[in-house]
């Protein structure tokens, strides 16, 4: 249940932090203003405050994790929103990422 728990809340994060970003660019490079850039600012922050809620306590264990997550999550964003399509390098480089989010969240380590 804790493993599930920490994957819906890195697709949580994922999806505050793309979508945050994704807002900013969309206000300012697409020009649609400045209530997009607002949005993505709060969600962006609302992203910060999902990432304390991951049962690991360790920030940086937790950041790095979430970087695969951002890798992955980024490439289905733009094919999704965007209609970006990854080529087999794109979807490699992002399996690769993943399997290092498993490694470093939920590999077997020595109790404390």
């Amino acid at each position: 249940m804790t493993t599930l728990r920490s994957i819906l809340l890195f697709v949580a994060a994922a999806g505050l932090e793309i979508g945050g970003a994704w807002l900013v660019w969309q206000g300012l490079r697409e020009h649609k203003g400045w209530v997009w850039v607002g949005a993505g600012v709060i969600a962006l922050g609302l992203y910060g405050a999902v990432a304390t809620l991951q049962p690991d306590a360790h920030f940086g264990r937790i950041l790095a994790a979430y970087g695969g997550v951002f890798v992955a999550g980024s490439l289905a964003w733009g094919m999704v929103v965007d209609g970006f399509r990854p080529d087999r390098w794109d979807v490699a480089g992002a399996l690769v990422c993943l399997v290092g989010v498993a490694l470093i969240m939920y590999g077997p380590r020595a109790a404390a």
